[in-house]
């Protein structure tokens, strides 16, 4: 003969679901960047008609991977702000330049009183 007692269930426990949550928990704020994110204004050169406003000192540098041409003379990222005065900068991408090259470049520019930064196609 066979044992037909009732099944019973038992309580269900919320230790392994409190575990699940602090794992996900542990995930997310691992894989999360805990850096500080900035802004950058980005000026885009585009066509348009001559204006009769008063001419400015134009600076044009070159910004690749591994150069930085300022005015057809290599300068170092470090030296940078020292050669440039009031005017606006003309900022020529290579190819192979990067994002983060380019961030570089602008943080170091940003807020300068008299220099405007133009970053041509």
């Amino acid at each position: 003969m066979r044992n037909t007692a009732p099944f019973v269930r038992r309580p269900m426990s919320m230790t392994p679901l409190i575990d699940v949550i602090f794992l996900l928990l542990l995930f997310f704020m691992l894989t999360s960047t805990f850096s500080k994110f900035g802004e950058i204004e980005l000026s885009n050169a585009v066509g348009g008609s001559a204006t009769s406003a008063t001419p400015t000192e134009r600076l044009f540098l070159q910004l690749g991977s591994e150069r930085l041409v300022l005015n057809g003379q290599p300068v170092s990222l470090g030296d940078l702000e020292t050669q440039l005065e009031a005017g606006q900068v003309l900022v020529s991408l290579d190819p192979d330049t990067t994002a983060q090259r380019v961030i570089d470049v602008l943080v170091r520019l940003r807020g300068r009183d008299g220099l405007s930064v133009l970053v041509l196609e």
